[in-house]
């Protein structure tokens, strides 16, 4: 069973996991496999939904984490968290956005979009593993 001071760690773990099937479903469509990166991408977004809930949840009934570094790494600390809360927000629009197209069969928008989606996408899972790390992995 899980506790609420598990879900840190199990959103980490759902970002991560995210990261590498949003790497694989990019070689898969470099590689002309349009149905292995639909299944690895739709897994994403399956992903990053059970994320977002249970980002929520966690939230919702823990409240705020403040993050215990001194020195230089909190600005870093605090670069990293901005840079990521701007960009989460941005990301789920052109996720869904990304992801319509991509089920409609629009193929060139979608790809035209999916080259602005992906990197963003990708640097807000990876730095949600950082700021995990750095909250709660690293005794400062």
């Amino acid at each position: 069973m899980l506790t609420l001071q598990d879900l840190p760690a199990v959103n980490a773990t759902l970002n991560g996991t995210t990261a590498l099937l949003l790497s694989t479903g990019y070689l898969l469509i470099r590689r002309g496999l349009r149905r292995a990166h639909r299944a690895v991408m739709l897994a994403a977004v399956a992903l990053s939904t059970a994320f977002l809930a249970s980002y929520l949840w966690y939230h919702a009934h823990a409240g705020v984490t403040r993050f215990p570094g001194r020195g230089w790494i909190r600005p870093v600390y605090f670069a990293i968290l901005l840079s990521h809360t701007v960009l989460a927000a941005a990301i789920v629009p052109l996720v869904l956005v990304t992801l319509a197209r991509g089920l409609r069969a629009d193929f060139p928008r979608h790809a035209r979009l999916a080259r602005w989606t992906l990197p963003v996408w990708l640097y807000v899972s990876v730095t949600g593993v950082v700021i995990y790390v750095m909250l709660y992995r690293l005794s400062w």
